[in-house]
């Protein structure tokens, strides 16, 4: 008997934790291995984190907090986005969690019914179509190639779209190309989610202030 649900036995495993943990075992065995797999840093936390977080636990800051965050944080996080994006929102519009994957797995699931489609340009970060399946819902790959720089464009955001789709996800900058949507492919893409009110845009833009192609920008400044 198998107690493990269907659910989880559809899904994958990550590809890039597998990468890594291959990696490590080679460099185990004394074999010079440059890990490319998992995004971690090449320097330690900052200090004044480290400090902060140790701040905080002797202040006793260690209990249950808000499920959407605390209210100094989701201010904190709104005057970065007025700050750094141009984008006005209030505490109440957000939602932390503990990283960018847990927000789009969270939205994925708050959004996503069974047999829904959720239209995703190829090449992804490799745990989309997982966090969509989980939801029992259907990935549609959109395949954007070398030749368009690995971007998805307006035409093939249309021809994708079904009365089953209720969402896109976009990532710029591109995990894992690196591939930037400027501000005029993002207004085509949202000129098109515009006729259909039915599909919500999620937007990863985890690695905003890894770009260098200028000004980030983000499908959330065009409103309608």
């Amino acid at each position: 008997m198998n107690g493990i649900s269907n659910r989880v036995m559809a899904l994958s495993e990550s590809a890039t934790l597998v990468m890594s943990q291959k990696s490590a075992e080679l460099k185990a065995k004394g074999v010079d291995v440059i890990n490319l797999s998992v995004g971690e840093p090449d320097f330690a936390t900052p200090n004044h984190i480290k400090e902060a977080a140790k701040e905080a636990i002797d202040n006793n800051f260690t209990f249950y907090t808000p499920a959407s965050g605390t209210l100094d944080l989701r201010k904190a996080i709104c005057t970065k986005l007025e700050r750094e994006n141009g984008l006005t929102y209030t505490p109440d519009q957000i939602v932390c969690s503990n990283g960018a994957k847990q927000s789009i797995c969270n939205a994925i699931l708050a959004l996503v019914n069974k047999g829904d489609e959720v239209i995703e340009p190829a090449p992804y970060w490799v745990s989309y179509p997982e966090m969509v399946k989980m939801a029992e819902g259907v990935p549609v790959i959109v395949n954007a190639g070398i030749e368009q720089d690995f971007k998805m464009t307006a035409q093939q955001l249309e021809a994708a779209i079904t009365e089953k789709t209720k969402a896109v996800i976009i990532c710029s900058p591109s995990n894992p190309t690196g591939s930037v949507y400027s501000q005029t492919e993002l207004k085509e893409l949202a000129d098109v989610l515009a006729k259909h009110k039915h599909v919500y845009a999620i937007s990863d833009e985890i690695y905003e202030h890894i770009s260098y192609v200028g000004k980030h920008e983000s499908i959330a400044q065009f409103e309608e």
